[in-house]
């Protein structure tokens, strides 16, 4: 009697292989969800400081710092990319030294990565996530 070889996987094999993709996703995941996260964020940082060169442009300008409806007036739109993962809010101080703060809020899905501030002196803050 011959015996022919099939070819093919079997249950077990078949299992195991599950088993181990199922391992390397549950690792991999989160990894590649917190690279997303810097990247978002790196994003934001990135067109921060293309508004605070904007707040300074309008200074020499306008002797003042913009505030976002100003800045937005004179031709500014925050990106897409950026609008949907982060808010922006510009604070201008009071006093004889023209000052401003801008605050970026995250939303939706980079909501837990907390606020980036940058202020017209280029303080950056928080200082660990720059």
């Amino acid at each position: 009697m011959r015996y022919l070889k099939k070819n093919g996987f079997t249950l077990i094999e078949l299992m195991i292989s599950i088993a181990v993709a199922g391992i390397l996703a549950s690792v991999a995941y989160p990894s590649y969800k917190q690279y997303v996260i810097r990247a978002n964020r790196m994003a934001a940082q990135s067109e921060m400081e293309m508004i605070a060169d904007r707040q300074q442009q309008f200074l020499l300008t306008h002797n003042t710092y913009a505030d976002k409806a100003a800045l937005e007036a004179n031709g500014y739109t925050l990106p897409v990319e950026v609008g949907r993962k982060y808010s922006y809010t510009i604070a201008l101080g009071s006093g004889t030294i023209p000052f401003f703060f801008l605050t970026f809020t995250p939303i939706g899905s980079q909501a837990g990565d907390g606020d980036l501030m940058l202020d017209s002196n280029g303080v950056k803050t928080p200082a660990n996530m720059w």
